[in-house]
This record gives structure tokens, sequence and C-alpha cells, in this order.
């Protein structure tokens, strides 16, 4: 008899996971439950069973087990809406109650259900979907991937659970000029077209996603670096062959980036900021080839990811553990202080000091980054107002970040800055880097204009060492151009050294800037250097960086504190 039972269960759960699938197939963002109710045995979601931490998506009893994860106040009204649908008082079901996810929060849910009989008349299965409404649609319209709330869901669940993965990030190149020239809809199509691509091709081994923009995204459990980078030289000659497409042959270049995730002491967005930082490395300096993101042990035998992490948690606890030194600017004749630079640094306990470059180029594609650009600014005002009760004419520098200046309320944050620091705006220089480029140029220059017409002076940092360096200075209105100190480390003994200066002096006077060198480190070096119609010095000759009470003291003693 035992063994007769066991076959009438499992042909029931056969037909169980049957209706399940059929079920799934159309419920899109909603979590599925079915349950047999002859057994009171269901399967739900396995993404339900993640969110939520239920016991498996096989369960007995899972009435009674997700009233557990049902908030108290609401749990009544479930419970007499689940009995009547037993007892078959009712033949629908439809309640929004609050239940708790693995992370301890409640979500608001929407559970509508419905009692399917048998040939009999008698009830068989209750089934339906719940929508959690503060887990967004997990699908892309355009090409049907999963998009990139899937990508965070998923990457969340793998470092809870410890899972070892590759991540890697391909985009489309110039896909902006692509809808330019041909339109948004071609755009669009091209999109679904390698969506398309990565499904056939892709999907069979990893999860893919579509993220923002032109970009998509692939998790690995099982491929390993070379695997996944040879995948990749495998889509990008595809590409690059050119497609026919809309009776059109296009040529397509890709940029891709990959990380390995073995460290789990980390966040979902620590992760991304370094995949996205290795795939703009891609975008902009490497051709569209590979960059793997490296997460070797560092000195202090301590790997980068967990120190990113920790450095990126730092913007969200007030700021804690960042801090700023200064860099004096001198007048390139009379060697008084005319000014600082802010530079910005880390430390803790647990990894003392962290050279910026090691954090900066990742944190700026972070959606905190414009928080701790705001800090620093912020800062670096009130310590300048220190300053100027004994150097009135002081003028302090503030390194920018592209995504600070492609905020559309940047100057609004600028100038409630200044107003509520009643700091003057002429005594405040706003750095850019070469990496502005990256920018509408129109943008760009209309942020520009408006910030100068106040009064801010406007900086082009570490001239002449990308290629657009000068293009820059043509069409923006630049106030200072800083030559890089890699133009001047060997001026006493190269004459080519100083013919490259002369001509950035000549640049610089014909668009109408000043001209700040920096890396100035001995004397012979400045000597040389003044006689070429320089406004300003910065480098070691006069001082290393130094923090701000360090500064004041130096300050205290006169104008020409830092002359040599």
């Amino acid at each position: 008899m035992e063994n007769i039972n066991q076959r009438i269960i499992e042909k029931a759960k056969r037909k169980l996971d049957s209706l399940f699938e059929s079920y799934a197939m159309i419920a899109e963002d909603r979590y599925v439950f079915l349950c047999d109710m002859r057994y009171d045995y269901s399967r739900w979601s396995k993404a339900l069973v993640d969110d939520f931490g239920l016991p498996s998506e096989y369960m007995y009893g899972a009435g009674e087990i997700w009233e557990e994860h049902i908030h108290p106040e609401d749990r009544g009204g479930y419970r007499l809406q689940l009995d009547n649908i037993f007892a078959g008082r009712e033949k629908c079901h439809d309640i929004q109650y609050r239940a708790k996810s693995i992370d301890g929060e409640y979500n608001l849910c929407t559970c509508r259900g419905i009692v399917v009989t048998d040939e009999y008349g008698k009830p068989e299965y209750f089934g339906g979907t719940i929508r959690n409404h503060s887990r967004r649609s997990q699908i892309d319209t355009i090409t049907g991937l999963r998009n990139q709330y899937g990508f965070f869901a998923d990457l969340q669940k793998y470092i809870r659970n410890h899972v070892p993965i590759r991540i890697g990030m391909v985009g489309i190149g110039k896909l902006t000029e692509i809808n330019e020239v041909y339109g948004y809809t071609v755009g669009n199509t091209l999109l679904q077209y390698f969506g398309r691509y990565l499904m056939d091709n892709v999907t069979s081994r990893n999860d893919t996603y579509r993220m923002d923009g032109a970009c998509f995204a692939i998790i690995s459990k099982t491929q390993s670096e070379q695997e996944l980078y040879d995948l990749y030289e495998e889509i990008r000659g595809h590409f690059r062959k050119g497609i026919k497409f809309n009776d059109m042959d296009m040529i397509i270049e890709l940029n891709a980036g990959l990380i390995t995730l073995d460290d789990f002491n980390v966040d979902d967005q620590t992760v991304y900021s370094c995949l996205n930082f290795a795939y703009e490395e891609s975008k902009i300096n490497k051709h569209g080839d590979l960059v793997i993101f490296k997460n070797e042990l560092t000195e202090n035998n301590r790997k980068r990811l967990e120190k990113l992490h920790a450095i990126r948690a730092s913007i969200t606890k007030n700021f804690n553990g960042f801090y700023l030194v200064y860099q004096p600017v001198v007048d390139a004749k009379s060697e008084k202080l005319i000014g600082a630079e802010a530079l910005l640094r880390w430390r803790s306990d647990e990894y003392g000091v962290v050279p910026p470059d090691l954090f900066i180029p990742f944190l700026e594609n972070d959606p905190l980054f414009p928080d701790l650009g705001e800090w620093i600014l912020n800062t670096a005002i009130n310590d300048a107002a220190k300053i100027m009760k004994y150097i009135p004419g002081f003028i302090i520098n503030v390194n920018l970040s592209y995504s600070q200046l492609e905020r559309t309320d940047f100057t609004d944050v600028v100038w409630n800055m200044i107003k509520k620091s009643e700091f003057s705006p002429n005594q405040l220089c706003l750095e850019l880097t070469e990496r502005c480029r990256l920018l509408d140029m129109d943008m760009l220059r209309n942020v520009m204009v408006s910030l100068r017409q106040g009064g801010i002076r406007i900086a082009l940092d570490d001239f002449g060492t990308g290629f657009s360096s000068v293009g820059l200075v043509k069409n923006l209105p630049f106030d200072t151009i800083k030559v890089d100190r890699s133009f001047v480390q060997e001026i006493e003994n190269d004459d080519r050294e100083k013919k490259l200066l002369n001509n950035f002096t000549d640049i610089a006077g014909t668009f109408g800037a000043e001209v700040c060198v920096e890396g100035i480190e001995t004397t012979g070096m400045r000597d040389i250097i003044k006689d070429y119609g320089i406004h300003s010095f910065q480098g070691y000759y006069y001082s290393k960086p130094i923090s701000i009470d360090e500064l004041l003291e130096k300050v205290k003693s006169g104008e020409n504190c830092f002359a040599r």
C-alpha cells in the first residue's frame, strides 16, 4: 500500500511542477506559488525563497510557514482568507500584507490566487502570484534579458551565500552616435540584436543582463578568466567583421571589463564600482581590449576590493576616515604664498593611510562620489577661510570629478555652499581634469561660463597628459592651465622639455590663461622655469602636502613662509 501511495504522490508532484512552470512563464516580475490542496504540498518561486529565506521551493504546510514571515498586524486577515480557501468558502484570494525579507525589512506584497477544481468540481490546486512592491521589475523591455535590478539581486545573493563568480561588463561602442545618425529606433534594434546574440551564445553557460545604456553584464559561476577572455574575443570578432543590419553593413566596436568575486567582505555596489572602472579603462585607454580588475594582495596583505569597500562605506558614515591635506601654491616671481590645492586622503586603524590613486579612480564612477565631492568642497572652503585671516587674497584650489559636473544641480550645489559659508567666489578655483572630455562639451561650457560669471576661477589640471588637452583649452574658458610635472622633471638637462614648456605657455597666452607648473623639486628647475613667464609654482621644493594646522602655523609667520 505504501508503494502505491508513493507513486500517487510522485505523479501528483510531476503534475504540480508542470502546472507551476506554466504559471511561471507568464508571471513576469511576480513570484509564483502553487499548492496541491489534497496533500497541502506546494511549490514556490526560487526567487521568493531566496528573497525571504524560506526553507525550500517545495514545502508541506506552506501557508503556515509563510504566515511566520507576515507582519503580526497583518496575519489575522491573511489567516482568515486562507482558512476560507481551504474550507471551500471562497474561490479567490486577493490581499495585501507586509512580509519580512531575508534582510529583516518588511516589504509590501500583493497576493492574488484562485482555486482550480478537478473534473468532479472538487478543489485540487490553489495557485497565484505574489508581487513584492519593493522589488522592481527585473525584465528589460527592449531585449527581454534580465535588467540591472535582476543583476543586483543576483549579485547580492551570491555575496550573501559566498558563491565565487566572475562578472563581466560588455558594451557597444559609440551607441550615442548611432542614435544621433540613424535614430533611436535603429539604436534600440541594435540593442535587441546584441541581446539576442548574447542569449544564443552566452546564456547557456552564464547569466546575462541588460544594464544602463549600451552595457550588458555577464555572471559566470563556471568559466575561468581565460575562458571568458576567449568568449569576449569571439563576440568582439563577430561584431568587428560587420553585421547586416536594417539593410546596412555596420561594424560595431565593443568594450569590456571583468572582475572575479571571491572576497565576500564587500557589498554589491563596491563590486559594481570596480567592474565599472575596468570597463571605463577598456573604453577610454585600452581601445576595447578586455580589462581585468585585479584583486591581488597588497603590501599589507589585504585585498583591494576589501579596502575599497571600507573606503566606500566611510562615505555613508559621515565621511569617517577622510581628510584633506594642502599643497601650497606660490607666486613664481616673489615666491609668496598665494594659494593651495586641497588633496583628499583616507586612513583607518585597520588599513592605515591608503594613497588616493588607489581609490579615487574607482570612486569617480560611484553614485556616492558626488556626496564626497560636496564634503571636499565644503571642508576646503571652511579651511581656506582660516588662512584668509592672514592672507586676504589666498585662493583655494579644489579638484572636480566629471561625475560631479554631469549632475544637473551641480552649479546650484556650489552656489548654495558658497552663500551659506559667506565665502568669496573670487577666491575659489575649481580644477578639471582631461577626463572631462567624456562630458558633453556644450553642457560643460555652460557650467564653466556660469561659474566664471559669478567669479569662480577654473583650471585645467595635468595639462599635456591627454591627447585632447589643447582642444579643451581652445574650446573651453580656462583661467589657469597646470602643466603636469612629467613635462619638467628633466628640464635642467633636456632642451626638448624647455621647448615643450615654451609651447605650453604660448598656448595658454593665446587663450588668455595663466600657467602654473607642478612638480618643482630643485633650485635649478625653479630658476629655469621662472624665465618662461610662469604665473605660479607648486611642488615639493616648496612643500609637500600638509595638514591645515601645519599650513596655518606656516602662514602665521608671513606670506614668504615657503620662499627658498
